[in-house]
């Protein structure tokens, strides 16, 4: 019988294995995979093949090639709908970004990183980073500063050590320390900029989305260029951001715990 730590440890390498295949956004070939992969090619090739079987992976016999399963699209689009923020949030950001005409990004932490959940386009649109499903880093990005900055200190201290500064422009924070500083402030103020700090030219300004007791649900920013707004006019947006995040955090709560809210109000009546 298989032991619970042996089950745990096959689980990791099949998620890790998972992880590479989709590293490469492309159908890829095993020797591609065995020169990133810290498995030999004999176990490697073994999870290739259990992955397959499970529906995980596909294999195209022509191009001898691996690409993310059509059953990992079913679990990611139940994920989707029952784990993220971005169904019940979507009239909220339809709204938001009609009104603004800029990009709007919704965002929730995943394993001390950026899972941008949804996105809407400007009216002009700007080719970035950024994308529906992309995973983006937390210390340099506005809506990453807006969720660390109000995360409780004893996870604020974990994901603070999986953070890995480099410095991707001459405006990214790059030490623990400069981070701090720049968190404590965006606690004083309710929200956060991007200066910057990812891409060059591209600035935002990021709302945390708390709930009543104050735990990060996610964020929502507004992003442009340097060359058509500045964070002035960004932090114009402050207020109409802040009312849409408490309406995202609301209609979450309302729609993930029914229950609970139910008998909150028949005691109270």
């Amino acid at each position: 019988m298989q032991s619970s730590q042996t089950a745990s440890g096959t689980v990791k390498k099949a998620l890790s294995v998972l992880d590479q295949v989709a590293s490469f956004e492309r159908p890829v070939r095993l020797n591609e995979l065995v020169e990133v992969s810290p498995y030999p090619k004999g176990t490697l090739y073994r999870m290739l093949q259990t992955l397959r079987s499970e529906g995980m992976l596909t294999y195209d016999e022509t191009q001898q090639a691996y690409s993310l399963g059509i059953r990992l699209v079913r679990l990611a689009h139940t994920a989707w709908t029952q784990s993220s923020l971005a169904p019940t949030a979507r009239p909220i950001l339809d709204a938001l970004s009609k009104s603004i005409g800029e990009t709007i990004h919704l965002a929730q932490l995943d394993n001390a990183q950026v899972l941008y959940v949804d996105k809407r386009n400007a009216q002009r649109p700007v080719e970035m980073f950024s994308q529906a499903g992309k995973v983006g880093p937390a210390y340099c990005t506005g809506v990453g500063k807006a969720m660390l900055a109000f995360l409780p200190e004893t996870e604020l201290q974990q994901v603070l050590e999986q953070q890995s500064y480099h410095r991707f422009t001459p405006h990214t924070l790059g030490s623990v320390e400069e981070l701090r500083d720049e968190l404590s402030n965006i606690r004083t103020r309710g929200y956060a900029y991007d200066r910057e700090e990812h891409e060059p030219g591209i600035i935002c300004i990021a709302m945390p989305i708390l709930t009543r007791t104050k735990r990060v649900m996610g964020a929502i920013s507004v992003t442009s260029t340097t060359s058509r707004t500045s964070l002035d006019q960004l932090k114009a947006l402050a207020p109409e951001m802040h009312q849409a995040a408490d309406a995202i955090a609301e209609t979450a709560e309302h729609w993930r715990f029914p229950v609970e809210q139910k008998s909150k109000e028949t005691m109270e009546g």
